[in-house]
């Protein structure tokens, strides 16, 4: 919010902040990779014209997911597959983005169609880590996240369907909230979907500053199905039971992930809150059913990309990665109404350990961000997979269930770069989690990359001011 207050304030002009933003994305693009359109001419002259938009963020420049149509910009969805022709309107989700006065200067790389967890491609450069750019940015909102850690805007947009929001929050040292479902204008596809998974959202540097875009969003547009969140502002003075998962159903946590999970257990013992260790309410069986959902999704890309993409998608041009989920959904097509009614129970034994807790502790991912390469779609599916399977070991079942879950940037690995911590609450109570996440970032603090300069060494440039928009 320090931006906005400034322009506000007539400290600085729009049009300054503007070009600052537009000078920072010039000077990592080089290296990190993360803008998929450029649309800084539009954004000069909404910045000169009568469209500028009033809201708390008014002036703030971000960037928008290139799987979120924007008026003017190519919605690619990561693939060459997908015609480059310039969206004719903004989706609702845009709409509600703009009320809040941010200024789109950019649409970011995102992998093909967001179905994994790394934005890396087949025919161009990877986008990197700004804490390590050997290094994944995490996926799929991966673009925006890069442009955020490294300073080149305050905020952007992303959205989450298996973690798409909280996984590069966590790679790269940000603030990340998935909504409850409903709770944000939904994408128009999501909502064709047997179980809709996907929510819309923003990455930030500042736990204020998701809170304040939630809040504005709300007085913009109310989710009327949900309770208000209202103005969070603060931590709460209520106490809180916290059930803590340890140990993941994929496999093993990673020593750095293990420590920095016991850490945020003690911090939040030493703040008063009870926790208990639970074990994770879904088996192995869970995987099976969200894999193959995973693949109904890549098997209607690759056989309905002309209705759902224009005219001049081409499937001959799809990756491998989405043509193998493509080939793993017609050989179980089958056993998709049983998996349908798994994860329905899955989502309810999730739901049921609210009767009890408050919150939910784990590690948003089970790994610190593996090398560029590791979960590369070019490589062996099945390796590959089995890789992403145990990489997203908490994050798919606030999607499946529609719970709302936020990474915070808690820990560090002994190589420097962030570990993300994931709260989960009951539906409609992102309250709670953002006032969690107040106390845990006044009692941890926060580690930021504070400008463009991060990609000048091989270590970022740290921050410990509180800076926001």
């Amino acid at each position: 919010m320090g931006v906005a207050a400034a322009i506000a304030a007539g400290d600085v002009s729009r049009t300054e902040v503007l070009e600052a933003a537009l000078a920072r994305i010039d000077a990592v693009e080089p290296e990190l990779h993360a803008v998929a359109v450029d649309d800084r001419s539009a954004a000069r002259h909404r910045d000169r014209g009568t469209h500028t938009a009033a809201g708390c963020f008014a002036g703030v420049p971000s960037v928008i997911k290139n799987n979120t149509a924007v008026a003017g910009i190519p919605t690619l969805h990561g693939s060459r597959a997908v015609p480059a022709t310039p969206a004719t309107h903004d989706e609702p989700f845009t709409t509600q983005f703009r009320a809040t006065g941010a200024t789109i200067v950019a649409a970011s790389t995102l992998p093909a169609f967001g179905l994994t967890a790394s934005t890396e491609f087949v025919d161009r450069e990877p986008t990197r880590n700004p804490w390590d750019t050997d290094r994944s940015a995490g996926a799929s909102s991966g673009g925006s996240a890069a442009l955020v850690a490294a300073g080149a805007v305050p905020l952007a947009q992303g959205n989450d369907g298996g973690g798409s929001i909280r996984i590069p929050a966590a790679a790269c040292g940000l603030v990340g909230l998935k909504p409850t479902r409903g709770r944000l204008a939904a994408a128009p596809q999501s909502r064709s979907m047997p179980i809709d998974l996907v929510c819309e959202g923003v990455l930030t540097r500042t736990v204020r500053d998701t809170a304040r875009f939630l809040a504005e969003v709300e007085r913009f547009a109310p989710a009327r199905s949900l309770p208000r969140i209202g103005r969070v502002e603060a931590p709460s003075s209520r106490r809180l039971r916290i059930a803590v998962f340890t140990d993941p159903i994929t496999g093993p946590l990673d020593a750095d992930t293990r420590l920095g999970l016991s850490q945020t257990v003690s911090v939040l013992e030493s703040l008063g809150h009870r926790l208990d260790p639970v074990d994770v309410p879904v088996g192995t069986e869970f995987v099976d059913q969200f894999t193959l959902y995973w693949g109904l999704m890549g098997f209607g890309i690759d056989h309905l990309g002309a209705r759902l993409f224009g005219a001049g998608f081409d499937r001959t041009r799809l990756d491998p990665f989405t043509r193998e989920l493509s080939r793993l959904f017609a050989r179980n097509f089958y056993r998709l109404p049983t998996a349908l009614r798994g994860l329905r129970r899955a989502n309810a034994r999730f739901l049921g350990l609210f009767a009890d807790h408050d919150v939910i502790l784990s590690p948003t991912l089970a790994h610190t961000p593996p090398p560029l390469g590791h979960l590369s779609p070019a490589g062996d599916f099945d390796t590959v997979f089995e890789r992403l399977v145990r990489f997203l070991a908490f994050t798919p079942i606030n999607n499946t269930s529609g719970a709302p879950g936020i990474s915070l940037p808690l820990a560090w690995s002994a190589t420097g770069v962030p570990i993300g911590m994931h709260f989960s609450a009951r539906p409609g109570d992102e309250r709670t989690l953002l006032e969690v996440a107040y106390e845990l970032e006044e009692a941890v603090g926060v580690t930021l990359v504070c400008d463009a300069r991060c990609t000048d060494t091989k270590g970022p440039v740290r921050d410990e001011s509180h800076t926001g928009p």
